[in-house]
């Protein structure tokens, strides 16, 4: 017959006896008082549970659970058991005797009512905590693609169920959802073997190298089990995955597969209830030796099976291996064997320990306060009974031998987080575990984790490189995710930024648009500021118009001066000379305000260059309108016996042009006085460059002084049209008929241009209106008479006007 134990698990016996023996050396707790233990295997079978819980209720070999009989036993508390399978296996019986329970390796899941146990303690923290840490560890690597094993059980089933709803909640995908199988009997091994082959098919998958790992202990074996018999020639070495294990396994070897290779398991990452080394512990186990305490049942099993040696008062393996010498040391054993570091396991069961030790000193301290007070209830202090602890249990906060706080909050949990660890596999199977973080729940959201990654130390195949799993490539900046049809939300397509949106980071969501005085690079993966820009006269559009403006205005003065010069000659004389220096005067005014609209716009500039086009232009098409009317009114008087005679002359003139320009300056007054025009930045016209323009204030005004000067002109024109046909020494009409007909001609065209162009080209429409319909005014009006004046004067004299043809 040989027996076979976890001889990992032999350290939990350790440290609850290495916890007593401090308890009973300490004067300052229970003094004369000293506590013993019993230990029992709670085993993983629901049957042998029970029975192992009755042995240690009652000394009878027979079951009588409704009374204690034979030799009682001083039970006060029960610590076990590892996982919550059996912790509530133990719960069911104990609570009919409200002897208090307490668990050091099990999480009670949520649909567990405190009812069902009400007397069961746990010495881990909140499991909650240690998924939110799971949680912040995949997202601080940036793993997204993950796969979930779990020991088939109720336990698994609510690990999956919890981690798939914080994935969903937290961006991060299943890759594969398996639940790891326990061979129960032989008959179903080879469905069993399928299982084994799907869970296998996932773990060699290439894109998923990160797996995350809930079971107990053994779950581990069973998963060694699975990769060394299906990796082609068992090479699973070469399986480079990142391990994520919970805090209720442990990393252990077993039986037969001792002495596998456990390399594939290098670099894993495990979560364990925070634990401390105590002092005097390592000590203390280099005086386990045999013979040991006398019977203890556990420890001729686990010495002979980790040294594999046989003791000389066991027959168990003395016919395979050598006889044990008592000189081995338990400091040699490979740590998958067993651990000189204390477990979190182990140093939950010393606190379990202390915490007991605490409440019966509490109980007993009461009993000596109150025992003059209590004369006629002393019975029922004489005897401690364990239903007295609960009340020293519940709430109970004190400092371990460490000076760390112990306490138990509402639900019976010990507060306190995990350790985060690293484990290094050395090819003989050895390994070593680093302390690389911790998990805080106390901490700020988003915050709840602290590791250190420079001492991680990764699977050999990922050579010291994070690994990366994710279902496809990163979407690089300057792109966007986009969803696959039937696919989960981790595997996407990446495409790139619609024209002006950017997205500056890797797998982007959606592109964004820059900000306004930016624009879009042209990898789209980040933003350019804008440049300031406007008609200036350092660009050679705006140096043209400049240059066009100065010429024409030098041409105007010219032509002043010509006919100031010459103003005593007869076809100056004929063509109303007054009228004619106003509107030459007003087409220079022209022509120099179209320089407003050249360069830097200011609060200034963008208040007068409208009102000052509008009223110059205003005075030249009145004067124009003026000089019509009255050739047409002087054609008429000499009619004999007409009375229009009367109204020829300078008041004529002077009450058109004023009347009609007074008009235009009322329309820039209400303009200026309600919506005057202001400099503006606009971001918008231009992709790479904001405009620096003038917001005209009010469109309709702006329309409004444009209007009225296409009445004036369509009134010059009509009457210069009809007036066309009059003698030719003073048919001036005819020639303003074509400078009106021009003038029309290039504002009916501006209207629809104007509204088609922004920026820039809006302003240089508008000047080149101004410039082309002032020249041709002063073309169509002037150059015949300047043209008779320097070059033909033997056609500038009396006899020639008052002949009816040239």
């Amino acid at each position: 017959m040989c027996i076979r134990m976890l001889t990992k698990f032999y350290q939990h016996i350790l440290s609850l006896v290495f916890a007593v023996k401090e308890i009973n050396e300490n004067p300052e707790i229970l003094s004369n008082v000293t506590l013993g233990f019993y230990i029992h295997d709670s085993y993983y079978n629901a049957i042998m549970t029970y029975r192992t819980t009755l042995d240690l209720l009652f000394r009878s070999e027979r079951f009588v659970p409704s009374y204690k009989c034979d030799t009682r036993r001083n039970l006060i508390s029960i610590i076990g058991g590892l996982s919550f399978g059996t912790s509530s296996y133990i719960a069911d019986l104990v609570k009919f005797y409200k002897i208090p329970q307490l668990t050091y390796g099990s999480f009670t899941p949520q649909d567990v009512h405190s009812t069902e146990i009400p007397f069961y303690y746990s010495m881990v923290p909140n499991e909650s905590s240690q998924y939110i840490g799971i949680i912040r560890l995949l997202q601080n690597f940036g793993w997204r693609w993950v796969g979930l094993l779990a020991i088939d059980n109720s336990q698994g089933d609510h690990f999956l169920q919890s981690m798939e709803s914080l994935f969903s909640q937290h961006g991060i995908c299943s890759a594969s959802t398996e639940r790891i199988p326990f061979l129960t009997y032989w008959d179903k091994f080879f469905e069993m073997l399928e299982k084994w082959k799907n869970i296998y098919k996932h773990i060699i998958d290439e894109k998923t190298n990160i797996f995350v790992m809930c079971g107990e202990s053994l779950t581990i074996a069973w998963l060694t089990d699975i990769i060394f018999w299906l990796s082609p020639g068992h090479e699973q070495r070469s399986l480079g995955k990142v391990w994520i294990m919970t805090a209720q396994m442990d990393y252990l070897l077993t039986g037969m597969n001792k002495k596998w290779d456990r390399q594939f398991f290098d670099g894993a990452i495990c979560f364990k209830v925070h634990s401390k080394e105590i002092p005097g512990f390592k000590e203390f186990l280099k005086f386990i030796k045999p013979p040991w305490i006398q019977g203890d049942e556990f420890f001729p099993l686990f010495w002979e099976q980790v040294f594999d040696c046989s003791l000389p008062s066991s027959s168990l393996t003395k016919l395979v291996n050598p006889f044990c010498t008592g000189q081995e040391k338990l400091e040699d054993i490979p740590g998958a064997l067993f651990e000189v570091e204390m477990s979190g396991h182990s140093y939950s069961i010393y606190n379990a320990a202390s915490v007991l030790a605490q409440a019966l000193h509490a109980l007993f301290l009461l009993r000596s306060n109150h025992r003059h007070f209590l004369r006629h209830k002393l019975s029922e202090y004489e005897d401690s009974q364990p239903w007295q602890l609960h009340q020293f249990l519940k709430g109970m906060k004190f400092n371990n031998s460490l000076g760390e706080t112990l306490t138990f909050y509402d639900q019976k949990k010990m507060e306190g987080g995990f350790d985060i660890i690293n484990i290094v596999v050395f090819p003989n199977s050895t390994f070593q575990r680093h302390n690389i973080g911790k998990v805080d729940p106390d901490a700020l959201k988003g915050k709840e984790i602290v590791i250190n990654e420079d001492m991680i130390v990764w699977h050999r195949s990922f050579n010291q490189v994070l690994p990366i799993s994710l279902c496809n490539e990163h979407c690089l900046p300057g792109y966007q995710k986009r969803k696959k049809e039937g696919k989960k939300f981790c595997c996407y397509d990446c495409v790139e930024c619609p024209e002006g949106k950017i997205s500056k980071e890797i797998d982007t969501v959606a592109c964004f648009q820059c900000p306004d005085d930016q624009y879009a690079n042209h990898k789209k993966d980040g933003c350019i500021m804008k440049t300031i820009s406007f008609l200036s006269y350092e660009e050679p559009l705006g140096l043209s118009l400049a240059t066009v403006a100065t010429l024409f205005f030098l041409t105007t003065i010219c032509v002043l001066g010509i006919f100031i010069k010459h103003k005593d000659s007869p076809i100056v004389k004929a063509n109303n000379r007054d009228l004619t220096y106003t509107l030459l005067i007003s087409l220079l005014l022209c022509f120099f305000c179209s320089l407003l609209f050249i360069g830097q716009p200011g609060r200034v500039t963008c208040l007068l260059r409208q009102s000052a086009f509008g009223l110059t232009f205003s005075l030249s098409i009145s004067c124009v309108l003026a000089k019509t009317i009255l050739v047409s009114l002087a054609f008429k008087a000499t009619k004999p016996g007409s009375q229009i005679r009367t109204w020829v002359g300078k008041r004529l003139a002077v009450s058109i042009v004023l009347l009609c320009s007074l008009l235009q300056a009322s329309i820039c007054i209400v303009w200026l006085s309600t919506s005057p025009p202001f400099p503006e930045l606009d971001m918008h016209s231009a992709t790479d460059e904001m405009v620096l323009q003038c917001n005209e204030g009010s469109v309709f005004m702006f329309y409004c002084v444009l209007s009225y000067m296409a009445l004036l002109s369509l009134a010059s024109f009509i009457v210069a049209f009809q007036a066309r046909k009059l003698p030719d020494s003073f048919n001036e009409a005819k020639f303003i008929t074509f400078s009106m007909l021009a003038f029309c001609s290039v504002w009916v065209s501006f209207v629809p241009t104007y509204l088609s162009t922004r920026g820039k080209a809006m302003v240089a429409v508008e000047t080149f209106s101004i410039l082309s319909s002032s020249a041709a005014l002063l073309g169509c009006i002037f150059s015949p008479k300047c043209y008779i004046i320097v070059f033909r004067p033997d056609l500038n004299n009396r006899d020639q006007l008052i002949r009816r043809h040239i």
